[in-house]
């Protein structure tokens, strides 16, 4: 019996955590309150603080699910690319992805709302952008020493340059809702960093929303 109201509380929790991630990839952080996901999933308040006391509880709790779930597509790419040019196209296609469904990246809408999150949020987002520098540092790194890839300066400074481009690039394509658009920059940014003879980047399946 114990099981079973486990297993019930933790469909509850997921549940909580999908419509709240989904508001915060639309409306931001600030833009949705415990009203709105009570509403939605037709349970009450109280059952929403029995699962998250808070809604910064809530924040940190959908950062590191996110932050997981980009973590295991990131290992899908290295999984099924070998090249650092594919492994860069992979990553490239995570935003991608998103995007065609109408949302943003949830750490890249968290970061527009930096100032007003409380602190273990905050450091929870830093922790995000800076797993996927190192991730990007180590692939961009091995293909310049494969000769497959160029770039000046240090490979943090390029992994940085890669998730500001694309992060922006998302940001502009939304208002517009041409997706279009931010492909264009992502093949414009990658195209930039493959050397002439390098072999055209293969396209990953991996997602991340």
């Amino acid at each position: 019996m114990a099981a079973r109201v486990s297993a019930g509380d933790a469909g509850t929790a997921a549940r909580i955590l999908d419509v709240a991630e989904r508001l915060v990839q639309v409306r931001g952080f600030n833009g949705f309150s415990y009203a709105d996901i009570a509403t939605e999933l037709r349970i009450t308040k109280a059952a929403l603080h029995y699962h998250f006391a808070g809604k910064a509880d809530l924040g940190e709790a959908l950062i590191s699910r996110y932050a997981t779930r980009f973590a295991d597509a990131l290992a899908s790419v290295d999984a099924v690319a070998a090249a650092a040019s594919a492994r860069l196209s992979g990553y490239a296609d995570l935003y991608l992805q998103v995007l065609r469904n109408r949302k943003m990246c949830l750490c890249g809408m968290l970061a527009a709302e930096y100032q007003t999150l409380p602190q273990p949020m905050q450091d929870a987002v830093l922790r995000f952008f800076d797993e996927n520098e190192t991730w990007l540092e180590r692939v961009l790194e091995h293909g310049r020493a494969d000769g497959s890839l160029q770039f000046r300066g240090t490979a943090r400074d390029t992994a940085r340059l890669i998730i500001s481009s694309l992060e922006g690039a998302m940001l502009v394509a939304r208002p517009y809702g041409d997706v279009d658009r931010f492909q264009a920059v992502a093949q414009s940014l990658l195209a930039g960093l493959a050397r002439p003879s390098a072999a055209p980047p293969s396209r990953s399946a991996s997602a991340v929303a």
